[in-house]
């Protein structure tokens, strides 16, 4: 075979379900792709109440046959808790891989200066806009998801010249990117995929600030002598926070702000108390659908 082939994946699980259906594929496939909202020119329009479409991606050697087999079972054993779709496939040579995914993605514009303009895109900026040139390829972080734009909206409005950021578990780069055009002189970016970790970088050299965003593959805690940042931004899954809140904790300046995300509603319980027990205190919540950013402080 000439041109190595690909396997897509895709099923439409009500909004419960993206994250544990999201964590399969990426335990088992190539970057995950939420199809969250319908977006035309920028513009977007959710039916909270409509079924989500979850995409990722399987190269087509030895191993493709026992990861859609797993795949297919943790969907069966998930679909008895939450409504989960009909598992369906569809084959592509390489070029047709590389270009999929971004049919989904357009210009988007979230909270009142961000605008993520995917970099096969063309717009002209508005005054005070805030233009973050993406190409998320098969990692995490379009803007288009909930949980990423609620950290969005988050980071206008604590981000201040001058600020530090971790941004833990960076996917696109999306969020660090953000930062650093909102005035962060200092971004450290960290993603334990090495995928996510090289889309990061080439985002971040991409809007010319490799200067000031560190990417690297990691996870908390940091190596070497403990840093302390004004701002820690976490969008991943309410389990991995609940985990990490100590490390969480210990990053953050004396005055800083965690944004935390990728929280389902019903997981709020778990990640607050382990905030608590971290010595955090949640100052405030943000609530999009199912999906919650919680803000929290010392």
């Amino acid at each position: 075979m000439s041109e190595l082939e690909w396997l897509e994946l895709s099923c439409q699980v009500d909004r419960e379900a993206v994250e544990p259906v999201g964590a399969l594929f990426t335990q088992h496939g190539r970057g995950v792709v939420v199809e969250d909202v319908d977006v035309v020119e920028g513009e977007e329009a959710a039916d909270l109440g409509s079924p989500v479409t979850v995409r990722t991606y399987l190269a087509l050697d030895e191993t493709a046959a026992e990861k859609q087999r797993a795949i297919a079972l943790g969907l069966y054993l998930l679909g008895r808790l939450r409504p989960v779709g009909e598992l369906r496939t569809k084959r592509l040579v390489e070029q047709d891989w590389a270009e999929a995914w971004k049919a989904h993605f357009h210009v988007h514009r979230v909270g009142r200066r961000t605008v993520v303009v995917p970099s096969w895109r063309e717009y002209e900026p508005r005054p005070n806009d805030v233009v973050i040139a993406l190409d998320p390829g098969m990692a995490f972080g379009t803007g288009l998801h909930p949980t990423t734009e609620l950290c969005l909206e988050a980071l206008e409005e604590i981000v201040r010249p001058g600020a530090s950021v971790l941004d833990l578990g960076t996917g696109s780069g999306i969020l660090a990117i953000a930062a650093a055009k909102l005035g962060a002189v200092e971004v450290v970016a960290l993603d334990t995929d090495a995928v996510a970790v090289k889309v990061a970088r080439a985002n971040v050299a991409a809007n010319g600030l490799a200067e000031r965003i560190a990417v690297a593959r990691g996870s908390l805690p940091l190596p070497g002598e403990q840093r302390a940042f004004g701002v820690v931004v976490a969008n991943i899954i309410a389990r991995v926070i609940a985990e990490l809140a100590p490390h969480l904790a210990a990053a953050l300046a004396t005055d800083g702000t965690l944004v935390a995300s990728g929280i389902i509603a019903e997981r709020e319980t778990e990640v607050q108390t382990a905030l608590a027990a971290a010595g955090l205190v949640v100052a405030e919540r943000r609530q999009r659908g199912d999906w919650l950013a919680l803000l929290a402080r010392r």
